[in-house]
């Protein structure tokens, strides 16, 4: 067994980065399913709010997907998803906070929610809601695209930081909606990049572990439509 757990459910965006990260440090850890009981005390015991991932480490608890991203890098040996570079770090905590910021509000929360999670369930999508959207995922594309012209392999530079797998299962999740893939179709600079994270080991992994679970209704989501879904 081993002393890395990992707590969430199994399509959350924020749980598979730090999956991601886990499995590229070559780290070992369980992966304990919440879906069942996502709200209840056994849930809010571990995440006074009400959200997911949490990470245990032999004892040692913490939540927030950019805070256990962090630690993992550093806790564990394993190869460096953090420039040394002052300036680079930087830019890596840029991209970061833009994924919560303006990356998976509109991509996830807004569209993938309308177009995936709620038609799993038998729920209609809002459409006045995937067309707020639309042209705040356009802005974020648009500005992924010009950033990529820097003609590195990567968002930061040539090494693989934390930066690239915050923006990758949210990228995915739009790849899944026809919205999604009409607006991936014009830019090729972020093609390339998803080509090149794709190619990475630890992603065909976690994909594995996604895969079955891809489709399937992800039933305490139900709740979501009168406590996440937002009113236009």
């Amino acid at each position: 067994m081993a002393d890395v757990t990992v707590y969430g459910f199994p399509i959350s965006t924020f749980v598979n980065i730090v999956r991601l990260v886990l499995t590229h440090k070559n780290v070992a850890f369980d992966f304990q399913d919440l879906e069942p009981v996502m709200g209840s005390p056994s849930h809010l015991a571990l995440h006074p709010f009400n959200r997911v991932p949490i990470l245990d480490h032999a004892g040692f608890r913490v939540y927030e997907t950019s805070a256990i991203a962090l630690y993992v890098d550093e806790a564990f040996v394993g190869p460096a998803l953090q420039p040394k570079d002052l300036r680079e770090r930087a830019r890596m905590q840029q991209w970061i906070s833009a994924v919560g910021s303006y990356y998976y509000p509109y991509m996830s929360y807004h569209l993938s929610h309308e177009r995936l999670i709620y038609p799993a369930l038998g729920i209609a999508p809002d459409e006045k809601v995937v067309a707020h959207a639309i042209p705040r995922i356009a802005v974020a594309l648009e500005v992924m695209e010009r950033e990529l012209g820097h003609g590195h392999n990567y968002l930061v530079g040539d090494q693989l930081t934390l930066a690239d797998f915050f923006v990758l299962p949210t990228l995915t999740s739009l790849s899944m909606t026809p919205e999604g893939q009409q607006m991936l179709k014009t830019r090729p600079g972020i093609g390339a990049w998803r080509a090149r994270m794709e190619a990475q080991p630890a992603v065909t992994k976690v994909r594995a572990t996604v895969a079955p679970h891809i489709g399937k209704p992800v039933e305490h989501a139900r709740k979501w439509v009168e406590t996440h879904r937002p009113r236009y």
